[in-house]
């Protein structure tokens, strides 16, 4: 993200009849953008406050009024992510009637959001087995999909249309190859081509 990019995310104005974000939501938002940014082409690792708020023309003390430190950075990166796929999840884990659309639905959601926001799910992944903090972060953004998925294949196992198998560790070892794929095609540049219109 450009110096010019951030300053303008910091001073965009709201549309007519549109709700603006108060000063301190758009500059949290900038900060959160400009690590993307950083991580589309660089690992966690190489991050610092100094360089990520050079990149805005900022100044390290505004980093420190909306994150603790970096690894809180990437907490408030992975929260934002879970609860963007929980939200395209919707329609597949509530709704009702055929699941096959809905599940293709749900993927399709799956694969946009992850095609905005992958290089946050490389870094946790890739930060996960150096760093006891990311690793325990990245345990938590699992087992909410675990226990999501896990409770859908229940759920359709009462309605006879998934065979009686063990729902838990088929729900793991379907979060873990789909998180495997997300990362292998949208985790850095160049993407992947797989999004679906």
């Amino acid at each position: 993200m450009s110096a010019k990019t951030f300053r303008g995310n910091l001073g965009h104005r709201a549309a007519a009849g549109e709700v603006r974000p108060r000063k301190s939501e758009r500059t949290r938002q900038a900060i959160l953008d400009a690590a993307l940014d950083f991580l589309w082409t660089r690992p966690f690792r190489d991050l610092t406050v100094g360089e990520l708020m050079a990149m805005g023309d900022a100044s390290r003390p505004a980093f420190y009024q909306y994150f603790s430190d970096l690894h809180n950075l990437m907490e408030a990166l992975l929260n934002d992510l879970r609860d963007e796929i929980m939200a395209v999840a919707q329609p597949w884990f509530e709704g009702e009637g055929d699941p096959v659309p809905l599940l293709q639905e749900t993927m399709s959601g799956l694969v946009r959001v992850c095609y905005r926001r992958g290089p946050i799910l490389r870094a946790v992944a890739d930060a996960a087995s150096a760093d006891a903090r990311l690793e325990k972060d990245w345990r938590n953004f699992l087992k909410t999909f675990d226990d999501a998925v896990a409770a859908k294949i229940e759920q359709e196992q009462a309605a006879g249309l998934v065979p009686p198998l063990a729902a838990r560790p088929l729900a793991v070892a379907l979060n873990r190859m789909d998180a495997a794929l997300l990362i292998d095609q949208f985790g850095q540049r160049p993407r992947g081509n797989c999004v679906s219109r």
